[in-house]
């Protein structure tokens, strides 16, 4: 499981990596080394990156998702899951990662009608790793 958990979220944090390189504008949205299925168009999916459902909190989601994907694997390797209360706590932060996914997800599709595989991803890797860390 813990190697699981470290494979999606390596792969998360490259997929938030990308995405806030374009919001910070450090990177272009159709960079060329970029895989193609995972490229923004600047029409559709890079928009998203600028809407105010990008940044929740204040700093763009996907710098909040590359802190996550760092210490989630980190507080296992830590020993986070033999403390009753640190594993609650992990469950509750992974649950709301889930949440906040199905709120980004309506608004893709209803608010900002724009479909972004690579959003999409990353809903798919939460959800993995929540049900992962309930199963710890």
């Amino acid at each position: 499981m813990l190697w699981g958990v470290i494979g999606l979220s390596a792969l998360g944090f490259v997929i938030s990596s990308y995405v806030t390189g374009v919001a910070f504008r450090w990177v272009r949205p159709d960079a060329r080394w970029v895989p193609p299925v995972c490229r923004m168009e600047e029409e559709t999916c890079a928009l998203v990156v600028f809407t105010p459902q990008a940044r929740l909190f204040g700093p763009p989601n996907s710098l909040l998702g590359q802190i996550f994907y760092v210490a989630l694997p980190l507080a296992m390797l830590g020993g986070a899951l033999e403390v009753d209360w640190a594993r609650l706590a992990l469950q509750a932060i992974s649950l709301g990662t889930v949440v906040l996914g199905l709120y980004l997800t309506y608004a893709l599709l209803f608010i900002n009608r724009v479909h972004c595989v690579l959003c999409y991803g990353s809903h798919v890797i939460n959800t993995s790793l929540f049900v992962l860390l309930l199963l710890a």
